[in-house]
């Protein structure tokens, strides 16, 4: 079904790669204009050349509530309006026991992963108002909604996503503004070479070594996609979702259900061989 954001205005922060830049391209073919945002100026205008004159890059730091502001204001002056936000810029949280924390790596993780949403709801809100309508998607994870997942600061910041994403939609839905969230699994994108300390080129170029890991984590037998999170974010974004607002949508191929059937049947075998062979 071609067209199912067209005349929409869209924002994807972290957009210059893995979720963030297939959504913009998924965005663009369903009919949307979109303004990419993102801190790497050489990968957003190349891809925004790439999808063509409909696809603005606006070089942004979602850390730095002034550069959000910016991001959508230049976003209003260039297309005229805001239908949909896309708060999908992330990075890794201190991968560090407790004990080790320190204050720094906790701001530098939670001024994107909550303040950054947290702006962005607030600078595209007031747009959204004067329109009476509008989609805003949180992205927030499986590490906020089990332990095992992540680190304590990114799982933290993004089980606040997830609890925001709901507070917000209670006030925003009143004025005709939809907030929802989308919780990714194991994921093939460039976060995990950037948790391990690679530079942004070097995890770019490693995804694929994960392919095979990830394709055991869950049920569904292969690794999460950024095409998976993006066909989750279109459906939020388009008409089909309108009456879907404060909700987290899991895409997870069954991460989070718990055992998987298989080690759960292999369990009670060896249980039962104890019983009876004891």
């Amino acid at each position: 079904m071609a067209g199912r954001l067209n005349g929409k205005v869209a924002i994807i922060t972290g957009g210059t790669s893995g979720i963030g830049a297939r959504t913009a391209e998924l965005f663009v073919a369903e009919g949307a204009r979109v303004v990419i945002a993102g801190r790497t100026v050489e990968k957003g205008t190349g891809l925004a050349e790439a999808l063509g004159e409909n696809v603005l890059f606006v070089q942004t730091d979602v850390s730095e509530e002034t550069q959000i502001e910016a991001m959508v204001a230049r976003t209003v002056e260039h297309f005229g309006q805001l239908d949909v936000l896309f708060n999908n810029a992330g990075v890794p949280g201190p991968n560090e026991p407790i004990s080790h924390l320190s204050w720094e790596g906790y701001r530098t993780a939670t001024d994107v992963l909550v303040g950054g949403v947290l702006m962005g709801m607030k600078h595209a809100s007031r747009v959204m108002k004067r329109q009476g309508s509008g989609s805003i998607i949180n992205c927030a994870s499986v590490a906020g909604h089990r332990s095992g997942f992540g680190d304590h600061i990114y799982s933290a910041a993004k089980a606040a996503v997830i609890h925001v994403t709901r507070t917000v939609a209670m006030e925003l839905g009143e004025r005709g503004i939809r907030v929802n969230s989308i919780s990714p699994g194991a994921i093939l994108t460039p976060i995990f070479g950037k948790a391990m300390g690679m530079s942004t080129s070097d995890a770019d170029s490693t995804v694929d070594k994960l392919n095979d890991a990830f394709s055991t984590h869950q049920p569904i037998p292969r690794a999460g996609q950024p095409e998976d999170i993006a066909q989750a974010a279109l459906f939020l974004a388009s008409a089909e979702a309108t009456f879907v607002n404060g909700h987290d949508l899991t895409v997870d191929g069954g991460l989070i259900g718990g055992r998987g059937w298989s080690e759960t049947a292999e369990g009670m075998r060896h249980i039962a061989k104890l019983l009876y062979e004891g």
